[in-house]
This record gives structure tokens, C-alpha cells and sequence, in this order.
């Protein structure tokens, strides 16, 4: 794979099927460079995770995910570890009760309206009535089926502002700054998803018409300039600012619901909020083409970013170096060691609970695939980009709440 940049952590070989999509993307006419892969790389449906793919003249929608948009938010709060109660099971309370996680959704929309304002003061309103208007113009939902188009319709303006499921989440750290931090995990929800698959769908019909062929089918592409192309395109945009806002409305609900627990005198420092599944558009000096991030994070020079380990172990804010041999990019967590099911079977409730000793958290079997140990060692993946960024705070969660 010569056209291929790795950056691979200590001990940390990429599994055989990692391999083999990479080795697919690698023979891909469309590139427009070398992919650059991420020290927390591993398979992922329709590409690898930690993956980081030019393209000229096209996007590969399943490269992107199904979750468009999903990526991480942090808040700096002014609060001292010490000044935290002993006791955080009331908080958790306080935010599964203030933020549905799941398949739970929101009542109804227009409690979002009334409720939801950041500490800046500035209501949501607005960015709520853009989003509607640009949702009702967008021309790739026109080919859901009629019943999965309505669905889509009734859930999406009812799931922004909650959490999701599987390894999405909502946590309070404490940095080696001395302050707490609030962090979440999400993106674009069942909108997302069923517009991704839409894409994916007709990028596999189109492929085939064409008569391309593929090492993987998933791998299946949209032209420039042709009508799914745009479409998808449009979608993309709509669908990262639809992920953004969903991560700031839950900030705002997340901010709301411990503030009865916490000083009053808390403020936010500084909030970060960064997509890591997503598509750009790069125009340098010679050159225009599309840049997909599968699982990784922009990282241009003095840039800010989120990098989690689990639920269990150090996340990282981290500052970017701004290295052109990974776009600019790195990795966007610690990234799975082993699979859902491997988890499930290799662990029990009991190793869940050891794990995450200390940390105020569901521990049942119904989150025993997010054990830490499922994942690689945050710090190796962390010290195998010291290239690419340098850590700026190092957290440690007290409070996790899963989807």
C-alpha cells in the first residue's frame, strides 16, 4: 500500500478486515492522494475507522458513515474539582432526566424552543427555523419510501437535543487543570443515518450502471456534478450543522441540569465542538478535491480538538500541529480494540464494575460492549501522533452517562 500514511500505535496491529478495506481504498481511481490512517483505526461499516480519504471529483458516501456530522463537544467550567459533591448519583439523575438517550426522544418539539438557550443568551429559535427550511428543500429525502419518509419527518425535530445510543455519550471530567469539564459524544441521529443510507444506496446504483468495479461495494462513489452528487452534497451540509446543534442544545441541557448541584457562580472557560465524521472541500494553490474524515478530527495548526478514550480511562484536549501529511487530520478517540460481541463475550458485569471504579455510571449488562477494555490504550494512540498534536489538558471522568 504505497499510497497509504500510517500512524499506529505501540503494540496495536490493525486487524486482517481493517486491513483489507484499506487495501481497497488504496486501488480507488478517484484519489486525489495517499489516505492517511489514524492511530485508532479499526473496521468499520462501509470504511475504516480513523481513516482519512482525498478524493477528486466525487464523495464516497459510505466512506462518510451513516452518522454524518457525529462528533464531539467540551466546556471548560471555572468549577474546582473540590468544589463537586461527594455524592454524583442525583446529578446523573438529573441529567438522564434532562436529556433522553437511547431511542428516547423529546416530547415534543416546541419544548426545545421554550427550554433551550446557551449561557451566551442567544436562543436557538433561529437556528431551529433555518434548519427547517433548509430540511424541507433538501431533495435526498425524496427518495425514502413513503412510510420511512414520514418516520424520518415526525423524529428528526424530536431528537435534536438528545444523545443516541452505542457509544455515544455525556460526561463530567476532571483536568489535570484542576477544573471540570463537560464532554458529549453524538451527531446527526436517525435523520442522519436515513440520509446516509440514501446516498450509499444510490452511489451503489450508480456505481453499477457504470460498471465499475469495485474491491468493496460499499466503496461505491457519486460524481461531481451530477444530480445525486449535489443532492448528497447539500445533504452533508445540512446534516454536520443539524449534528453541531444537536451537541450544543444537549450542552445547554447538560449546563442547566447540574447547575442546582454546583456554585452559582459557575461559567464556562471555553467550548470546543468538533465534528469527526464528515466531508470538506479543500482548495489549494493547484488543486480542488474532497476530503472525508471516517473517525478523525481537523488538526491544523493551533487548532483545538477532543480526543476520548472510554468510559473508563483519560480523554484528551489536544491542539493541532497542522501536519499536510494527514490533511491536517488526527484520531478521534482511542478507537475499539475488540468488537461489540467479542466485548460481550470476553467480559462480564463484574469486570464492568472494576473498570470503571469511581466513576458514577450505569454498570449492567446493557453497556457491557463499551467497557473500557474493549478499547485501545488512550495514551499509545495519543503518543503515536505527537506529529500531529500535543495534548493541552488531560481529563478523567467522574460521571458517564451512556445511550
Amino acid at each position: 500500500m504505497d499510497n497509504v500514511k500510517l500512524w499506529l500505535a505501540q503494540d496495536t496491529p490493525i486487524e486482517d478486515k481493517a486491513r483489507e478495506q484499506i487495501q481497497a481504498m488504496s486501488e480507488l481511481p478517484i484519489l486525489a492522494g495517499h489516505i492517511a490512517i489514524m492511530p485508532d483505526v479499526h473496521w468499520g461499516k462501509g470504511a475504516t475507522v480513523g481513516s482519512v480519504i482525498p478524493t477528486t471529483g466525487a464523495i464516497i458516501p459510505a466512506a462518510v458513515g451513516v452518522d454524518i456530522g457525529c462528533g464531539m463537544a467540551a466546556v471548560q467550567t471555572t468549577i474546582r474539582a473540590d468544589q463537586l459533591p461527594d455524592n454524583l448519583s442525583l446529578i446523573r439523575d438529573a441529567i438522564e432526566e434532562a436529556i433522553p438517550v437511547g431511542f428516547n426522544a423529546h416530547e415534543h418539539d416546541r419544548a426545545l424552543d421554550q427550554v433551550l438557550a446557551l449561557d451566551t443568551g442567544k436562543s436557538f429559535a433561529p437556528r431551529l427555523r433555518e434548519l427547517r427550511e433548509r430540511f424541507n428543500n433538501l431533495t435526498l429525502h425524496d427518495h425514502l419510501p413513503n412510510k420511512s419518509k414520514h418516520r424520518v419527518e415526525a423524529a428528526v425535530w424530536k431528537q435534536i437535543g438528545t444523545l443516541g445510543g452505542g457509544n455515544h455519550f455525556i460526561e463530567l471530567q476532571i483536568g489535570d487543570d484542576g477544573f471540570l469539564w463537560l464532554m458529549l459524544h453524538s451527531g446527526s441521529r436517525n435523520v442522519g443515518k436515513s440520509l446516509a443510507e440514501v446516498a450509499i444506496s444510490l452511489a451503489r446504483q450508480e456505481a453499477e450502471q457504470r460498471g465499475d468495479i469495485l474491491g468493496d461495494k460499499d466503496l461505491a462513489w457519486l460524481i461531481e456534478g451530477s444530480s445525486s452528487f449535489v443532492a448528497y452534497v447539500e445533504t452533508l451540509s445540512w446534516a454536520q450543522d443539524y449534528a453541531r446543534t444537536n451537541r450544543d442544545m444537549m450542552l445547554a441541557l447538560l449546563w442547566r441540569a447540574i447547575e442546582p448541584f454546583l456554585p452559582a457562580n459557575m461559567a464556562a472557560k471555553q467550548i470546543i465542538n468538533c465534528h469527526h465524521n464528515y466531508v470538506e472541500r479543500v482548495v489549494e494553490e493547484n488543486r480542488v478535491y474532497w476530503l472525508t474524515r471516517k473517525g478523525a478530527v481537523s488538526a491544523k495548526s493551533g487548532e483545538l480538538g477532543i480526543i476520548p478514550g472510554s468510559m473508563g480511562t483519560a480523554s484528551y484536549i489536544v491542539r493541532g500541529k497542522g501536519n499536510p501529511d494527514s490533511y491536517y487530520s488526527c484520531s478521534h478517540g482511542a478507537g475499539r480494540r475488540l468488537s461489540r460481541n467479542q466485548a460481550k463475550k470476553q467480559f462480564t458485569v463484574d469486570d464492568l464494575i472494576a473498570q470503571t471504579q469511581g466513576v458514577e455510571s450505569r454498570k449492567d449488562e446493557t453497556v457491557l460492549d463499551e467497557i473500557p477494555a474493549a478499547y485501545k490504550d488512550v495514551d499509545a494512540v495519543i503518543q503515536a501522533q505527537a506529529d500531529l498534536i500535543e495534548p493541552v489538558v488531560k481529563l478523567k471522568q467522574v460521571l458517564c452517562v451512556k445511550g
